[in-house]
C-alpha cells in the first residue's frame, strides 16, 4: 500500500501549531520527507480512524497519545490511549489502552480524524499517573510548544480534586517553565528544587561588557553569578569541547561559578547536585 504524505499545509489546517509540528518530527512522530511534504510514524492520522471505528462513541484519544497528537509526547508508550466514561463496554483490541474516567471529558478537539482530550486534560492525566522524574519534561513542553496556557493548567488540576495523583499534579503544575529546551535540563531544574533549593532560571542569558547577551546557560542564578549546566553526549564532540573550554573560561574570568552535571549524577547520585550547588547559593 503507498504510503500516506501530508503537506506543511494540511498539518497546520489539522489544528498543528509550527512549534507541534517541528516537534512531532523531532520526536520521530512525522518524518520530513522534503520541504513541506512530511509522512506519519505510529499514532498518524492515517491509523487512528481505522481504530476509533471499532470503539464507542464516547471514546476519545487521551493521556500518552493525546500528548503526542498535540505535540507534546516527550514519555511515548507503544500502545494507542483512549479515554472512554466509567463502565463503558469497550472491544478488547490489542494495542488500545482504554481508561475508564469519571470526570468527563469537556470539549474534545478533531486532530488526526479523531477525537482527542484537550492538551489540559492530557497534560494533567499524565502528572498524576507518571512517576515524578518523567513529569515536568512533559508539562514545561506542553508550555513550550503552545498546546496550552499556565492557567489552562492550573484550571484543569482544579477540576481533578480528589482524583488518584492530583497532589502530584499540583505541586508540580506551578513550577513548569516553557523556556526549558530538554528533558534532562528540565528533570536537572525539578531535583534541584525538590532539594531545597531556590528555583534557577531556564536558559539564562549572561550579557558582556556592553550588556548584549553573550553566553547562555541551562539553568542559573543571576544574582549569586552560579551556572549549571547538563552535559550529554553532544559534548564530547571535538569542536564543541573548544567552543565549551572558551566559554568557561570567559564566564570564570567575568565571575561565575559553573558547575556541570551528567546522566549519572541526574539518575544516581541527585544528592550529590544539591550538595555541590548548595554551599554557593547559601554562602
Amino acid at each position: 500500500m503507498a504510503e500516506h504524505l501530508f503537506r506543511y499545509s494540511e498539518l497546520l489546517a489539522a489544528g498543528l501549531s509550527r512549534e507541534q509540528v517541528r516537534r512531532l518530527a523531532e520526536q520521530s512522530r512525522l518524518r520530513r520527507l522534503s520541504r513541506s511534504i512530511y509522512a506519519p510514524s505510529a499514532y498518524s492520522p492515517e491509523h487512528l480512524p481505522a481504530i476509533f471505528r471499532r470503539l464507542p462513541d464516547s471514546a476519545v484519544v487521551g493521556f500518552h497519545t493525546g500528548a503526542q497528537l498535540h505535540g507534546f509526547g516527550d514519555v511515548r508508550s507503544a500502545d494507542v490511549h483512549i479515554i472512554v466514561p466509567a463502565g463503558e463496554s469497550v472491544p478488547h483490541i490489542r494495542g488500545v489502552v482504554a481508561h475508564e474516567a469519571v470526570l468527563p471529558v469537556r470539549d474534545p478537539v478533531l486532530l488526526g480524524g479523531v477525537p482527542c482530550a484537550p492538551a489540559a486534560r492530557c497534560a494533567i492525566d499524565l502528572a498524576r499517573s507518571l512517576r515524578r522524574m518523567d513529569v515536568m519534561p512533559l508539562l514545561d513542553l506542553c508550555l513550550r510548544v503552545g498546546a496550552c496556557r499556565p492557567e489552562e493548567l492550573r484550571l484543569e488540576v482544579d477540576r481533578h480534586e480528589r482524583l488518584r495523583g492530583v497532589c502530584q499534579a499540583r505541586e508540580l503544575v506551578p513550577r513548569a517553565d516553557p523556556r526549558a529546551e530538554c528533558r534532562q535540563e528540565s528533570q536537572l531544574r525539578q531535583v534541584m528544587i525538590d532539594g531545597g533549593l531556590p528555583p534557577p532560571e531556564p536558559q539564562l542569558w549572561v550579557p558582556d561588557g556592553n550588556g548584549i547577551p553573550l553566553y547562555r546557560l541551562d539553568l542559573g542564578y543571576r544574582q549569586r553569578r552560579v551556572g549549571v549546566e547538563y552535559d550529554g553526549s553532544s559534548h564530547l564532540d571535538r569542536d564543541r569541547l573548544r567552543r565549551d573550554r572558551s566559554r568557561m573560561n570567559w564566564l570564570a574570568a567575568n565571575g561565575w561559578q559553573m558547575r556541570h552535571f551528567t546522566d549519572l549524577d541526574l539518575y544516581r547520585r541527585p544528592a550529590h547536585i544539591i550538595a555541590t550547588l548548595a554551599p554557593l547559593l547559601h554562602q
